[in-house]
């Protein structure tokens, strides 16, 4: 863990395995958006991949790597679902066996979207941490690859290329708002732009129900946190991956934390202003430019990574109930 294990090198590479297999996403200002939090909004709409999520870079560079052997074999991995979709996608397309380890309590709509493209999912455990413990050991009695939803550098490369897409459609940028479960995109992202643009700024954001690298950060190592239920579920994860730590935690500029409530409003503000069906953690990025933590950035070019659309519609519609009712100032509570 004393160095990073990205490079720049190894996110271009990443970007050349990607071409013709994951979209070039638009990056487009949102005026509304600017007016609501004051900075020069510019949001980038990597939900619109074929899966609803930008996790399929990741898993796309991790599958246009195996040997053939590994190939044949097939892959296994531990998601709450969009890296489970990528991989699932991404395996059909290239005739790759995947198996998906899920929570019991995965989003519906990702375990049957997996199911439906053909990957075999087994729904195990609590926590992804149980869900991954059960994986690992499947992988290694089955003699697949196992393929890490974020602490993996082949991965981690894969998700920076949405960074050097921003950096090509936006060139003066100022700063990208990154949203932080396992710390596989913001690794990514924060070698492309450091790199690059040393000048841009790169700030994390996680819920506060689940802000493990906050508490990296203040422990100076990855630690096992208490996660609690979060809109953003995508986020959830318990402790953030060594490597992702390793390789932000001396430059990123900054790490806020918002709340449930934030990040209800920042899934209405996408709902109103771009007409989108946005996931908690998808709107996470927005939720910090909203939240009023960020002055720094008033009128300034903002990035703003939209990474998923992959919810139950009934917990969407819960959200925006709650969103609505404090936005209002009388909130107290969404029936389900």
């Amino acid at each position: 863990m004393n160095a990073p294990l990205l490079s720049l090198d190894d996110v271009f590479q990443a970007q050349a395995r990607l071409v013709g297999g994951v979209r070039l996403t638009p990056c487009a200002p949102s005026a509304r958006l600017s007016d609501l939090t004051g900075m020069r909004i510019i949001a980038k709409h990597d939900y619109l991949q074929a899966t609803g999520s930008f996790k399929e870079r990741g898993a796309r560079n991790a599958l246009g790597l195996l040997s053939p052997t590994e190939r044949a074999r097939g892959v296994i991995a531990a998601s709450a679902g969009n890296h489970a979709l990528g991989l699932a996608f991404h395996g059909r397309a290239l005739g790759i066996s995947v198996t998906v380890v899920m929570p019991r309590l995965a989003p519906r709509v990702k375990a049957g979207r997996c199911h439906a493209l053909g990957a075999h999912v087994v729904l195990h455990g609590d926590t992804f941490d149980e869900a991954a413990a059960h994986a690992r050991s499947l992988a290694d009695a089955g003699g697949q690859t196992y393929v890490h939803p974020f602490d993996d550098p082949v991965v981690m490369a894969g998700q920076g290329t949405l960074a050097l897409e921003v950096l090509d459609q936006i060139p003066d940028l100022e700063a990208i708002v990154v949203p932080v479960g396992g710390g596989g995109l913001l690794a990514g992202v924060i070698t492309a732009v450091k790199a690059l643009r040393p000048d841009v700024l790169v700030i994390g954001v996680e819920p506060v129900h689940a802000s493990g690298l906050v508490a990296a950060l203040h422990a100076q190592r990855p630690v096992h946190t208490q996660t609690l239920p979060t809109l953003a579920d995508g986020l959830a994860v318990a402790q953030v991956g060594a490597g992702g730590f390793a390789t932000v935690r001396a430059v990123v500029d900054r790490v806020v934390t918002v709340s449930e409530d934030e990040l209800a409003l920042a899934m209405l503000a996408l709902s109103e202003a771009e007409d989108v069906v946005i996931e908690g953690a998808g709107a996470a990025a927005l939720a910090a430019c909203l939240s009023g933590r960020l002055p720094e950035l008033a009128g300034r070019r903002v990035v703003v990574p939209v990474t998923g659309r992959n919810i139950d519609p009934a917990v969407h519609a819960r959200a925006l109930c709650r969103a609505r009712l404090v936005r209002e100032e009388r909130l107290s509570s969404c029936v389900a």
